[in-house]
């Protein structure tokens, strides 16, 4: 039986941890797709050699010619500069919009019925931007944020209470930045409210520790930006779509009226199946979440505004 085929466009550490999670689980044939000669050509070489010896019957093909993004049935874009100690995600903003636009007018040319799952940072607004570029269905593009929030909440909370992860339940919506909205009644261990087992003060600094876990690990690579746990958040949206579980994840998409909000990319509960996104999921919300959901869509709204200004002084300056 022929695997699904994931093309991922841009073969740096995120891509290639994407490639591999995706290679062990024989989700897909892979495609590596990067504008630096022979770096996606070598990782995926290596790749295929990876899948001989764990016996994974995965098609692993790495190049720099966007043709190849034809046939895919999912697409994720990880290409773009990666954050370096000092930086906010929205420093990036204008130099990835020069990035990923170009990008996701080819993605609408040669795989105009893919999905799409956008990484790159600032990623709220890089969704707004590859969701126009498209002219995709909202369905079809997603950002990939609030799992991997989440994980780190889930993460932080079983090293504070010493239990397994798979014990915790968390939930994180808004903006993948600094306004990023921990659902605190969301929050349980094994199936008890996290606020009855640790004081709000504490509480209150794992909620600041993940809104800051990206930059946390940027001081610490010096170099380099988290590619681990963005890597299994991606390959976690993946399976739930090509295996059509209808699982509920967090993920920013384009809100239409959903929690108050409309013509924003956000983080949000959503069901994903084999065609993406099938719908929001409007989670109920304590007045000072929902407050501060509409604020980080306000942070959000402000991001996309500086990039179509960005745009048309671009356009004035050409003519």
């Amino acid at each position: 039986m022929a695997l699904p085929k994931v093309a991922i466009v841009g073969a740096g550490q995120v891509g290639a941890t994407v490639a591999h999670l995706l290679l062990l689980e024989e989700l897909a044939d892979l495609v590596l797709i990067d504008v630096v000669d022979g770096l996606a050509a070598g990782k995926a070489l290596d790749l295929l050699q990876a899948a001989a010896i764990e016996n994974r019957a995965v098609r692993v093909e790495g190049t720099t010619d966007f043709g190849k993004l034809a046939g895919s049935q999912l697409i994720v874009i990880t290409a773009g500069l990666a954050r370096k100690p000092g930086m906010s995600r929205d420093d990036l903003l204008a130099a990835n919009a020069g990035i990923v636009g170009p990008i996701a007018q080819r993605i609408a040319q040669e795989a105009p019925e893919a999905i799409v799952i956008v990484v790159t940072n600032p990623l709220d607004v890089m969704t707004y931007l590859v969701l126009k570029q498209t002219g995709f269905p909202r369905q079809r593009v997603l950002g990939m944020a609030g799992v991997l929030d989440s994980g780190r909440l889930r993460a932080f909370l079983a090293a504070e209470l010493n239990v397994p992860p798979a014990n915790v339940s968390a939930m994180v919506l808004g903006s993948h930045g600094d306004m990023m909205v921990p659902v605190a009644s969301s929050v349980t261990v094994d199936g008890k409210p996290a606020g009855a087992l640790l004081k709000p003060e504490v509480l209150n600094r794992l909620f600041d520790r993940t809104r800051n876990g990206g930059a946390e690990i940027v001081g610490l690579l010096k170099q380099s930006s988290a590619y681990y746990a963005p890597g299994s958040s991606v390959v976690q949206m993946i399976k739930a779509m090509l295996r059509d579980t209808h699982q509920v994840l967090p993920c920013a998409v384009l809100l239409e009226g959903e929690y108050g909000l409309r013509d924003v990319c956000i983080g949000v509960p959503v069901e994903l199946a084999r065609k993406g996104m099938v719908r929001v999921v409007e989670q109920r919300l304590a007045p000072d979440e929902h407050k501060a959901l509409v604020s980080a869509a306000g942070q959000i709204s402000d991001g996309i505004k500086q990039l179509q200004s960005a745009h048309q002084r671009l356009a004035k300056q050409v003519s």
